[in-house]
């Protein structure tokens, strides 16, 4: 059933109150990851200092240092004057090689490891989502599965992958989990571009993607579990491939 936290409500995780620990790290890792991932658009205005740093629980201190140091990454930009503040500056995507030297870094064994890791959450969000949401919870979910299903270049795909499987996490009503799954997709989601390349792969994981919203929206929690894995497992796999030619 729908509860405070919604299928719609992929980016309130974003701007939680963040850990009490390192916090100016927290708050650039946070918004930084959002970014990356396309929870915040290429663009848009972030909230004024004071409500931002009373959404995210940091002094405005705290707050202007964070965005400096996203300044200083290029993934916020600043306006002066009348219509000034923080915008969202999205990054490119590395480039083939820069990725494929990224993936060289992993073991195969590391990235299975991160496979069973990353299939877990998906299949555990796509239980309780089936549990939890209503079939008008899912309009996200089903708007990115279509984008994804068109879109034409690798980096967009790899993109839009990593929403999905943030956005199933939200459907299943658990900040917890969304912040594990934009915390995973900002770690590993680039790499990804590796293997959207391929028209028919995209193809393959829009039918995946479809066939996880069918089973949360029946309410089916075993094939919504096992839909997901499937598709985290198979998409890593794909990488294990790649990786084992470098």
């Amino acid at each position: 059933m729908g509860g405070a936290f919604g299928a719609g409500d992929a980016r309130r995780a974003v701007f939680a109150p963040v850990d009490s620990r390192a916090r100016v790290d927290a708050v650039v890792r946070r918004i930084g990851d959002a970014i990356e991932l396309g929870l915040l658009a290429d663009g848009e205005q972030l909230p004024g200092e004071s409500e931002l740093a009373g959404l995210l629980g940091v002094s405005t201190v705290t707050l202007r240092e964070a965005l400096m140091a996203l300044r200083q990454q290029g993934l916020v930009t600043t306006r002066r004057g009348r219509g000034g503040g923080s915008f969202v500056a999205l990054p490119e995507v590395p480039g083939e090689e820069r990725l494929r030297s990224r993936l060289s870094g992993w073991s195969t064994e590391e990235l299975r490891d991160l496979g069973d890791h990353w299939a877990a959450l998906a299949g555990t969000a796509a239980r309780l989502a089936a549990e939890r949401t209503e079939p008008h919870d899912l309009t996200h979910l089903r708007r990115t599965a279509e984008q994804l299903a068109r879109a034409e270049d690798a980096a967009a795909r790899s993109r839009l992958y990593g929403r999905f499987h943030v956005e199933l996490a939200a459907a299943a009503q658990s900040a917890r989990l969304t912040r594990e799954q934009v915390a995973l997709q900002t770690e590993v989601g680039a790499l990804l571009c590796l293997v959207f390349g391929d028209d028919e792969y995209r193809e393959e994981v829009a039918e995946r993607h479809r066939a996880v919203i069918c089973a949360v929206q029946d309410g089916d929690r075993d094939a919504a579990r096992t839909s997901a894995e499937r598709c985290v497992r198979e998409s890593v796999a794909r990488l294990v491939a790649v990786r084992l030619t470098l």
